[in-house]
């Protein structure tokens, strides 16, 4: 009977250290399973952040390339204004004297425009319409007067 009862200890035992066995490699398998998602989502939200990184330097790049192109253009429609304004040969003496009295008046008009816009918006108002006017009147006073000096050849 002893051989029995120490038969059934052993087998007791042995189950339940089975058994501590079962739980203590299920616990840490959650353990490795934790460790493992958390790498994972680690590694997930370092990807989204280079896609995000990424996606904002195509967003600059493509601002910096939509800016490059406004330039080009506004420099090509400046050459072509410039063009044409060289290829007006010279007229009677009084059209040569309105034309060159137009610049001045109209640079003074734009200006004083812009006064009046300045002193007659609303507070609120009041900065969006001045830069935009000063803008417009800055823009045409270099452009009318920037380069007006004597044109000499170079052969």
């Amino acid at each position: 009977m002893a051989d029995l009862i120490g038969l059934a200890a052993s087998a007791a035992g042995g189950g339940v250290f089975g058994l501590v066995g079962t739980v203590i490699g299920r616990i840490a398998g959650l353990v490795e399973r934790r460790q493992d998602n958390a790498q994972e989502r680690a590694r997930w939200m370092h990807e989204a952040a280079v896609l995000d990184l990424q996606m904002k330097a195509r967003a600059s790049e493509l601002a910096g390339q939509e800016r490059l192109a406004q330039t080009s253009g506004a420099w090509q429609g400046l050459s072509a204004s410039m063009a044409a304004e060289a290829s007006i040969g010279d007229s009677y003496r009084w059209v040569n004297a309105v034309r060159a009295l137009t610049r001045p008046l109209l640079t003074l008009l734009l200006w004083l425009i812009t006064g009046l816009v300045y002193l007659g918006a609303a507070a609120d108002a009041r900065a969006g319409i001045v830069e935009t006017t000063t803008f417009a009147a800055t823009a045409a006073t270099l452009w009318w007067f920037g380069d007006r000096g004597n044109r000499r050849e170079v052969r």
